[in-house]
C-alpha cells in the first residue's frame, strides 16, 4: 500500500511546491482536486496535464487519481430532473475521466455531495436513478481509458444519497461493470456505518466492488490525530489482499495544511511499516 495526498490540503501552495513537500514526506503520490488545478478543470487539455505530470514526475510523485469531481465548473448536478444540467454534468465528468487519464491516474472517486442533493419534491429513488445513469457515462468511457470510476458513500450530513457501503455495493453489482467500482472513505463509514470498519472491510472488500481507500478520522482531522485507530483498519486491508492507495484526506486541517499532512505520513507510514 502507498501514501498519496489530497492536494487541496496544500492548496495556498503552487503545484510544484505541492509536490516538492508531499515528496519530502514520503507520499507517492498526489490525489487531485481538480478545481485547484484551474477554474474549469475540464477545459484542460492534454498539453496541460502533461505539464501538471511532468511537475510531479520530477519530484518522483504519481498521479494516483482524482477527487472532489464536481466542484467546477459551478452548477453541476446527477441528481438534477433538468435533463439539460445533467447532460452539462455528463460531460464534465467524460473530460475529468479523460484529464484523469492524460495525468497518469488510475481511478476517480466520485464523492461531490453538494452535486448530488435530492431536491425538493424529489423522491430519494428518483434522484439516484439519475445518479446511477451518470455514474454509469463516466464508468463507461473510464473503461475506454483504463481507468476505475469509485462512487464514494458518503456521510448523512453531507448527502442524503449512497451513505452505505452496502448501498454502493448494491449499485456497482446491479451496474456490472468492471470499471465502477465504490470506495472506503474511513470518516463517513466511521460516522455512518453500525459495524466497525474493519468488519465492514472483512465484509465487502471479497466482493469486488471496493477499489479503494481514503484514510480520515470520524473527526474530520488526518489519521491519528483523534480517536480512531487505523492499526486494525490497515491490517483487514492487508488480510484483505489490498495493495493499491491510502488517499490521505483531513478536512479539519491541524496545526495547518502542511502540519496536518506531515504528521499523517508519519502516523500511517509508521503503521504501515509494522505490517511488513
Amino acid at each position: 500500500m502507498r501514501l498519496s495526498l489530497c492536494n487541496e490540503v496544500l492548496a495556498e501552495l503552487s503545484f510544484a511546491e505541492q509536490c516538492a513537500y508531499a515528496a519530502a514526506l514520503g507520499y507517492a503520490g498526489l490525489e487531485v482536486a481538480p478545481y485547484t488545478l484551474a477554474e474549469d478543470p475540464t477545459r484542460l487539455d492534454e498539453a496541460d496535464a502533461r505539464e501538471f505530470a511532468g511537475i510531479a514526475a520530477d519530484h518522483g510523485l504519481e498521479i494516483s487519481g482524482l477527487h472532489w469531481l464536481l466542484v467546477a465548473p459551478k452548477g453541476l448536478s446527477i441528481t438534477s430532473a433538468d435533463s439539460a444540467q445533467r447532460a452539462r454534468t455528463v460531460d464534465a465528468m467524460r473530460r475529468l475521466v479523460a484529464l484523469c487519464a492524460a495525468l497518469g491516474g488510475s481511478y476517480l472517486v466520485h464523492g461531490s455531495p453538494g452535486q448530488r442533493r435530492i431536491a425538493s419534491g424529489q423522491s430519494k429513488e428518483a434522484a439516484l436513478a439519475l445518479a446511477v445513469e451518470c455514474w454509469i457515462e463516466a464508468a463507461n468511457v473510464a473503461a475506454s481509458m483504463g481507468l476505475t470510476y469509485c462512487i464514494e458513500p458518503l456521510s448523512p450530513d453531507q448527502t442524503p444519497l449512497v451513505n452505505t457501503l452496502a448501498e454502493a455495493v448494491a449499485i456497482v453489482q446491479a451496474a456490472a461493470l468492471p470499471s465502477l467500482k465504490t470506495m472506503l472513505d474511513t470518516s463517513s463509514a466511521g460516522l455512518t456505518e453500525s459495524l466497525p470498519i474493519p468488519e465492514l472491510i472483512d465484509r465487502y472488500w471479497p466482493s469486488g466492488a471496493l477499489a479503494h481507500v481514503q484514510l480520515n478520522d470520524r473527526n474530520r482531522r488526518a489519521p491519528g490525530q483523534g480517536d480512531d485507530h487505523f492499526a486494525p483498519v490497515l491490517t483487514a486491508l492487508r488480510r484483505n489482499g489490498y495493495r493499491g492507495w491510502l488517499a490521505i484526506e483531513p478536512f479539519d486541517y491541524r496545526p495547518d495544511g502542511r502540519g496536518s499532512a506531515a504528521f499523517a505520513a508519519g502516523y500511517v507510514k509508521g503503521l504501515l511499516e509494522r505490517l511488513d
